[in-house]
């Protein structure tokens, strides 16, 4: 893994989970930062987003709300944990706290975190309003790797 393959620790909205690797959340709603794109993203939205010149998967998650198929959940977030240990993987929702937050916290469990730790961990490294809903909580501290 080199630095150029992968988003740099201190831009904006990057998250380094325990194992080192890095993942970026964002607002759709909030223009695309300066610097590399992503590689591979995941959005996070209740319709199908807008292309985009990268490769990225819609997983279908009205605002508020959790995955429409936890099953699908579950995978999506395996391969984006498994594509940032060499690649730029972003999760999005349209402000990047609520559904985006509850994401990178699943990340964060597939990554080691224990499960009922893993929304104080995002809120710490990542934003300190992430993951809005207390079921948005419980889905977090029931996922398992």
């Amino acid at each position: 893994m080199t630095e150029t393959e992968t988003w740099n620790a201190t831009d904006p909205g990057v998250l380094r989970l325990p194992s080192g690797r890095l993942v970026r959340g964002r607002g759709l709603r909030h223009p695309l930062p300066a610097g590399p794109t992503p590689s591979y993203a995941v959005y996070l939205l209740g319709k199908k987003p807008p292309q985009v010149p990268w490769e990225s998967h819609w997983l279908a998650w009205p605002d508020f709300r959790l995955p429409r198929s936890r099953t699908e959940a579950r995978r999506v977030f395996r391969e984006a944990w498994e594509r940032a240990a060499e690649e730029r993987v972003e999760l999005a929702c349209g402000g990047g706290r609520g559904r985006t937050g509850t994401a990178l916290a699943c990340l964060a469990v597939l990554d080691g975190v224990p499960a009922d730790q893993a929304v104080e961990f995002v809120r710490r490294h990542y934003d300190r309003h992430a993951v809005e809903t207390p079921w948005q909580k419980r889905y977090i501290r029931r996922f398992t790797p």
